[in-house]
């Protein structure tokens, strides 16, 4: 599909990006064979099918890269990590909703790879991803804006003129006299309660299924963190008066039998940890009240501690897999 160039070996980004795709995609071909095991809406089947297909499609190209400058390819996951048979953990809408979420990210990162790759043929390849990740995106909306649980960004009057800011406010919008949320600071306080709630409803249904003690108590530690974190930002909204994204706790179903491993339940988790640094890293540099940076700053800090026992658990359990890294100049010294 991709012509390939031999002039020049891939680079350290370029196989980072192709090496973190590929165990993300493996995953993803779990999570999509199980959703299509238990979805019943026959209009957001289609929507999760072709989520499968491009999960696959990106696995075999990805595949061709490493193979032709000889890296190892990743173990990443496979079916070993999911069982079809489990009974319904989710509902129809948090299967769309996971979707809606997840592509966001993938978006975000086909982006960055894009940005980072040299060689024509790798930017060939993520801007094919960030094409077909946009039809998905589409897709998902397009029948999300149908539903009542579609949470719509809120809308800001448009300005008569011209207006300049006047002071930094920097102690009154700590201790009150706040001035009104700018366009940019609803925008990442919304999609950041949205998202974060997000991982505290993944982190519900993962609590309960999860089999080892330490991967349970994660993910239950979890959601009262992201519980927590996703209601700093929505009340922020609300002292405007201004709507907050849909909880999706209810969507979340009683099953105890889990669908997935608990490394892919770990996996997971980082994965939004990581994510959410990043966010969270954009709606700092994009907010101009002190009382914002400041929420930021203790969020900031909780995804930090959340990234740090999950990547404990991970190398405990011998479920983080290596990259490709550099040469041990040090250990060869040392014979």
């Amino acid at each position: 599909m991709f012509s390939k160039s031999k002039k020049n070996p891939l680079t350290a980004a370029e196989v980072s990006a192709l090496w973190l795709q590929y165990s993300g995609d493996s995953m993803a071909i779990c999570v999509y064979k199980y959703f299509l095991k238990i979805v019943e809406n026959k209009d957001i089947k289609p929507i999760l099918e072709y989520g499968l297909q491009l999960a696959e499609n990106h696995i075999t190209e990805i595949t061709k890269f490493l193979k032709s400058d000889n890296f190892q390819v990743p173990m990443g996951f496979t079916e070993d990590d999911v069982n079809l048979d489990a009974p319904r953990l989710f509902s129809d809408q948090f299967l769309l909703f996971y979707s809606y979420i997840m592509t966001i990210h993938g978006i975000t990162a086909y982006s960055l790879a894009i940005t980072n790759s040299e060689r024509p043929d790798v930017q060939n390849y993520f801007f094919e991803c960030a094409a077909t990740a946009k039809d998905f995106f589409q897709k998902i909306v397009d029948y999300a804006k149908t539903q009542p649980k579609f949470s719509r960004v809120p809308s800001i009057p448009s300005p008569f003129g011209k207006e300049f800011v006047s002071s930094t406010g920097i102690i009154s919008n700590l201790i009150g006299n706040k001035r009104p949320l700018n366009s940019s600071e609803v925008s990442n306080l919304f999609f950041n309660s949205k998202k974060t709630g997000f991982i505290r409803s993944l982190s519900l249904a993962f609590s309960q299924v999860a089999k080892t003690e330490d991967v349970r108590d994660f993910m239950v530690k979890n959601v009262k963190l992201a519980g927590k974190d996703a209601e700093s930002f929505s009340n922020i909204l609300k002292q405007d008066h201004l709507p907050t994204p849909e909880n999706w706790d209810a969507e979340i179903m009683e099953s105890t039998v889990s669908p997935f491993s608990d490394k892919l339940l770990m996996f997971h988790a980082a994965f939004l940890v990581n994510a959410a640094l990043s966010y969270y890293g954009a709606g700092i540099g994009s907010s101009l009240r002190s009382d914002i940076i400041l929420n930021y700053t203790k969020v900031f800090t909780h995804a930090i501690e959340a990234g740090a026992l999950c990547f404990n658990i991970m190398v405990k359990h011998g479920w983080l897999e290596k990259q490709p890294e550099v040469i041990d100049r040090e250990s060869l010294a040392q014979g």
